[in-house]
């Protein structure tokens, strides 16, 4: 019986120490990651930033590089040169198109019973 009280008191204490370390460990993670993603750092620069010139333009830049509308449309026009396949997104429309024609004639069907 004594032998067994002891087996659980050191059970215990050893649990209760192993949740303390857990504990100990989340919050030094939380430390670190809120210091790797520079929460409280002044140093980093803002992801995005948008100024309004004196004629009325506004300007964008991410991550300090300037974006322009001309940048993006250049990209757009070469994406449409590329033509771009995508498998999966060809087989998902024309799986939605045969189940959508299948309901229509589905529910033209129930609509003349009645």
């Amino acid at each position: 019986m004594i032998t067994m009280k002891k087996f659980f008191l050191k059970s215990f204490i050893i649990l209760s120490l192993m949740f303390l370390a857990v504990l100990y460990g989340m919050q030094l993670a939380n430390e670190g990651i809120h210091q790797m993603k520079g929460y409280e750092d002044e140093r980093f620069a803002d992801v995005l930033t948008v100024t309004h010139t004196e004629d009325g333009e506004q300007e964008l830049s991410v991550f300090g590089t300037a974006v322009g509308s001309h940048d993006l449309e250049a990209k757009k026009k070469k994406l449409e040169e590329m033509k771009a396949f995508n498998f999966f997104a060809e087989l998902g429309k024309k799986t939605a198109g045969i189940i959508k024609s299948a309901s229509e004639k589905l529910i033209q069907k129930i609509s003349d019973l009645f």
